[in-house]
């Protein structure tokens, strides 16, 4: 038996999911750049224009370059890393644009608890109180750090 199947690392994940309270929110906030945009844009090779092209952007309905969605929606894998949360699921919902200087609150809510999985909700606020993007989530959990 390697050390990944330990009776000693079970115990630990089975006390993690013991320890994890329905009801539970943990919140990050950030204020994206152009820098993070061209750095998700680069490693993703997402060369959308509504993202990169402001020329491009300002003749849309949204008058400005905008963040991917994804982009901004990993806030929930920050939240749910510093969980320890391994995703078996992420379902996302894009509400309104996020342009580059928004500040992003994203609060996740531990929701339930179902066969050994976390079923988690996110929502992610702008510095406006506007609703950007809703998320569900479902995970493994591990050892919260979040405390």
């Amino acid at each position: 038996m390697n050390g990944r199947d330990s009776a000693g690392h079970r115990r630990a994940l089975d006390d993690a999911f013991e320890a994890a309270e329905q009801g539970s929110t943990y919140s990050f906030r950030r204020t994206f750049t152009d820098a993070d945009v061209a750095l998700f844009c680069g490693v993703t090779q997402d060369h959308n224009p509504y993202h990169q092209d402001e020329l491009f952007a300002r003749e849309t309905r949204f008058g400005a370059r905008i963040l991917p969605g994804l982009l901004a929606a990993s806030m929930v894998t920050h939240l749910g890393g510093l969980m320890s949360l391994l995703a078996t699921e992420m379902h996302f919902e894009f509400l309104a644009p996020v342009y580059i200087g928004d500040t992003i609150t994203c609060t996740l809510r531990i929701e339930a608890k179902e066969a050994r999985r976390l079923v988690c909700s996110a929502t992610l606020v702008n510095q406006d109180g506007v609703q950007v993007t809703r998320a569900r989530c479902l995970g493994l959990p591990g050892p919260n750090r979040l405390g």
